[in-house]
């Protein structure tokens, strides 16, 4: 039982490690990204160019979490590690058939997407059609970027390489190059192009070229040689085939998601103008937490989960489960606080400079607020995903996700019209809510014991959010002497501060571990 237990807490030290590295990178990553939607709000506002580029830069995006990042890790991660841990003379094999195969289909959808911009455009911003420069515009810059699939694909799928190696640096820092090409080509194309968004456009590339070209050479540190396969119909890759058609429909439902909030979005005479580029900026505050914790914690627990189903260690893999979720839910929760309490002013202070003026914060201000709230949704949907993907099941979370694409679309049609963009955001929220509960269900019936963990867990953590949410209210209040910057960071430091002594007092096991490691306290 006490080698178990080591066993069980080493493992657990392992996800927590390969999370901070991943957060560290990400952290760095989303920084930067900061900094890069500052000057793009700075120079582009929410004007026409603006709703152009977001709508341009989105489609590529959209595929590659399609037959990308989603894909890669889903799907090829855990038959990766079944190779790795049980097959490892066939390993390299596997490993080449795969990379042709993803390279086919990424020029394949390349190719078809750039003769079509012009319909892909109509399709996912129908709004764009009244204004014909607007349109133009957005099928030039389609077709520009979107060779940039090609690029991100491949270095998905270095990624989810290195995954399986438990290699996570690279992965995790590579994407602050796509930030600082963005970032140059900015403030170059502003300098010396009639049309800075063109410039924006190459600057995609640049970054897409620089990602792939350092994860290939990580990869070449870890030994990993890539050479043409001796056969293309690799045991492996048929595997993945078969894994991978749900999850293309899945990943084809969460586009469906997106191109129905994007629709929406761009019917101006309804929600108002600047809709698209709105919940873009807004979308950017809430992927910054999402990303520097929840995405690096589910990436850094799949192969764990993976490793759990090979063995065939129910236990295990419940156990670690619980222990994702929980931490996913620890951070989130004061986060949702923060960003529903102080939606406006934090808008204000990042973004409101330049063309991005009072109207500009007000809508991305109110789209913020709500989508915030599906925060722990958002979060323990991810978790919750990648433990039925190394279940190697990959049906489960597209048919949940077909049941949430109907709520958002049903949502976004019932609260578009009186709450205009905002409702497009709640109606999101909600249906993250709806997914997290039902794949929660599910598994419990599958593994039986997660119920139970819960509830005195969630009690208690609440409690330590109503907490840290009279703290913040009252600390905002009662400084509006000071600038907003200023006022900002004493609101986060210390209703941070506040939620974490409550969480200590309440028993959260997190705020415990954390309090220790601040003030070196023995377990």
């Amino acid at each position: 039982m006490s080698t178990d237990k080591n066993e069980h807490d080493h493992s657990l030290r392992g996800i927590l490690r390969s999370t901070s590295v991943m957060s560290l990178g990400t952290l760095a990553s989303r920084a930067l990204g900061f900094v890069r939607d500052i000057i793009f709000a700075h120079f582009f506002g929410t004007a026409a160019g603006a709703d152009a580029f977001v709508v341009a830069f989105r489609l590529p995006n959209l595929f590659r979490d399609l037959v990308g990042e989603g894909a890669a890790n889903s799907s090829f991660v855990p038959v990766m590690t079944e190779y790795k841990e049980r097959k490892p003379e066939e390993l390299a094999g596997f490993l080449n058939a795969i990379l042709v195969w993803a390279f086919i289909v990424l020029c394949a959808i390349t190719l078809a997407c750039i003769v079509l911009a012009p319909l892909v455009v109509r399709l996912i911003a129908p709004g764009f059609a009244e204004e014909p420069g607007k349109l133009g515009m957005a099928v030039t810059l389609t077709r520009i970027m979107f060779p940039y699939l090609v690029l991100i694909g491949l270095t998905a799928l270095f990624s989810a390489i290195q995954f399986a190696y438990g290699a996570f640096v690279m992965p995790a820092f590579g994407p602050c190059l796509l930030n600082i090409a963005l970032i140059a080509s900015t403030l170059a194309a502003v300098a010396w192009m009639k049309t800075p968004v063109y410039g924006l456009a190459w600057g995609v590339l640049a970054g897409g070229f620089l990602q792939l070209y350092f994860q290939w050479r990580t990869l070449a540190g870890h030994g990993v040689v890539f050479r043409w396969p001796l056969t293309l119909f690799h045991p492996g890759a048929r595997q993945i085939g078969r894994l991978l058609l749900p999850r293309l429909v899945g990943s084809a439902v969460y586009q469906l998601n997106v191109f129905v909030d994007t629709i929406c979005a761009s019917l101006t005479a309804i929600v108002g103008a600047g809709g698209i580029s709105a919940i873009y900026y807004a979308n950017r505050i809430v992927l910054f937490p999402m990303g520097v914790f929840g995405v690096a914690l589910a990436a850094a627990t799949l192969p764990a989960f993976a490793r759990h189903v090979v063995a065939d260690d129910k236990e295990e893999l419940r156990r670690t489960i619980v222990f994702a979720l929980e931490n996913i839910f620890f951070v989130m929760m004061p986060t949702t606080i923060f960003l529903c309490l102080l939606a406006e002013p934090l808008t204000r202070v990042v973004f409101q400079r330049g063309v991005f003026d009072a109207y500009s914060t007000t809508v991305t201000a109110s789209v913020l607020f709500f989508f915030s709230l599906g925060l722990m949704g958002y979060g323990g949907v991810k978790i919750l995903a990648s433990a039925f993907h190394a279940m190697q099941d990959t049906r489960t979370p597209v048919k949940v996700a077909l049941l949430c694409l109907v709520v958002n679309a049903a949502l976004n049609l019932i609260l578009m019209f009186p709450m205009k963009l905002s409702g497009i955001a709640l109606a999101s929220a909600i249906a993250s809510l709806v997914n997290v509960g039902t794949l929660f269900m599910i598994l419990e019936r599958r593994l039986a014991g997660l119920k139970g963990a819960f509830g005195a867990y969630f009690a208690r953590l609440f409690a330590a959010g109503i907490v840290m949410g009279a703290l913040i209210w009252g600390l905002w209040h009662g400084l509006s002497g000071i600038p907003e910057l200023a006022r900002l960071f004493v609101a986060a430091l210390l209703g941070g501060a506040g939620y974490l002594a409550a969480a200590f007092v309440f028993g959260l096991e997190q705020a415990r571990q954390l309090v220790r490691k601040l003030i070196r306290l023995p377990s």
